[in-house]
């Protein structure tokens, strides 16, 4: 695991970023939308923030681990007036960009003519927040090549009818705010190109599900790791009872998401080397891995929360770092086990303040986990934990990095 100084090493940012995730019809990520706040607060970029932004970004924000490779996808970037009317554009390579106009933009003539010259030189160009109603809005649809439509001011039918319309111009459309499974499945029947919203995280629960498989050998581990008493005998002695489960927990431990300079050979060795709490977090990662037909951005989801929350614990002082992790890793592990938290927290052996950061967001645990929720969401305006908000954008890009490593990890890639 990265040391936390290490982590707060890298370049700072003059911006706060985070990314927000487009899905295809499978629920891969697409492209990620690029959140953003600059010095003077606002959501899009400016030309001096793209300038300084833009090499950490692409070496950083648009890269995803998913099908067993790591692959570049673009960014949705929402661009000011500075951008619109630039004579000459930063280094802003086209395939890795797509330029959206937000709904805060007045289409003038002037600004449709200077987008349309964008779109000529090859950007890609997106409209947001698309009212099908508003015909002064047409004169867009011969230049943006994406259209994003709010799902939730918008019924079925008006949907249907703005998707029929764009798609007679050669638009490719995007479901915005989608919030539950049931939406995403309605607007996937309607024909769209992209899916974005929270609906992945909004759990499904079947009543009386219990873990099952493996991982109540798991759930067996976890137990034993939370005993004060146990010995590093008695925990390789549960695990030994699954052979590929011992198999995978090495290999994960002697890859490059633990960073060992020595092999370790058995469980106990891991133990002696790694201490109770490591061993731990990867028996988390196993629990949380490998739900079937569950998107491979959930689990990466669940693992930035878990670093994320765990880098902001160290920094702020606190001495349980490791149930930060924790509580960021499983802080999803309903919606990916389709089990109520509630009931989870009847199944999973953690203690008392975990669970209850897990069900109410309650102490220091819960403060940061909401913290980071905040920062996923974009909400910037609203952190408060940390004194330095570029610390918040430098342990998220250090995070995003690592839970990439750790799916590479997980899935066995060498």
């Amino acid at each position: 695991m990265t040391p936390v100084g290490q982590a707060m090493s890298d370049d700072t940012l003059d911006v706060l970023l985070a990314c927000r995730p487009v899905y295809t019809r499978n629920q891969d990520v697409a492209a990620f939308e690029l959140l953003l706040q600059g010095e003077r607060g606002n959501k899009s970029a400016t030309l001096k923030e793209l300038e300084t932004s833009s090499p950490i970004i692409l070496g950083n924000y648009n890269q995803v681990y998913q099908q067993g490779k790591t692959k570049r996808v673009p960014g949705f970037l929402k661009i000011t007036d500075d951008v619109i009317f630039a004579t000459v554009l930063p280094d802003l390579p086209q395939k890795h960009y797509i330029l959206e106009v937000g709904d805060d933009v007045l289409l003038t003539s002037e600004r449709v003519e200077r987008l349309r010259d964008m779109a000529k030189r090859g950007y890609r160009i997106a409209l947001s927040s698309y009212d099908p109603e508003d015909t002064e809005l047409d004169a867009m649809l011969d230049v943006a090549h994406i259209v994003k439509l709010d799902t939730r001011t918008m019924n079925d039918d008006q949907l249907r009818a703005a998707v029929n319309k764009l798609r007679a111009h050669g638009v490719e459309t995007l479901a915005d705010n989608l919030d539950t499974k049931a939406r995403f499945t309605a607007c996937l029947e309607l024909g769209f190109t992209y899916y974005q919203g929270d609906f992945l995280s909004a759990p499904e629960p079947v009543k009386g599900k219990k873990i099952s498989g493996n991982k109540v050998l798991l759930l067996e581990l976890l137990s034993e790791l939370q005993n004060p008493a146990a010995s590093p005998l008695k925990l390789e002695e549960i695990a030994l009872r699954d052979a590929k489960l011992t198999y995978r927990i090495l290999k994960l431990v002697n890859s490059a998401a633990v960073s060992l300079h020595r092999e370790v050979n058995s469980i106990s060795h891991a133990i002696g080397l790694l201490g109770m709490k490591e061993i731990q977090r990867w028996a988390s990662l196993f629990l949380i891995e490998g739900e079937r037909g569950k998107p491979e951005e959930l689990t990466r989801k669940m693992l930035v929360r878990g670093r994320m929350c765990e880098v902001l614990a160290e920094v702020c002082g606190n001495r349980n770092a490791s149930d930060s992790f924790i509580v960021g890793l499983l802080s999803l592990l309903d919606a990916i086990m389709d089990i109520s938290m509630a009931e989870l927290m009847q199944q999973v052996p953690l203690n008392q303040d975990v669970k209850n950061a897990l069900l109410t967001r309650a102490g220091d645990l819960g403060q940061i986990l909401n913290e980071v929720e905040l920062y996923e969401n974009g909400a910037f305006s609203q952190l408060k934990l940390v004194g330095s908000l570029p610390i918040y954008e430098t342990a998220y890009r250090h995070s995003v990095a690592w839970a990439r490593q750790a799916q590479q990890a997980l899935t066995g890639e060498d």
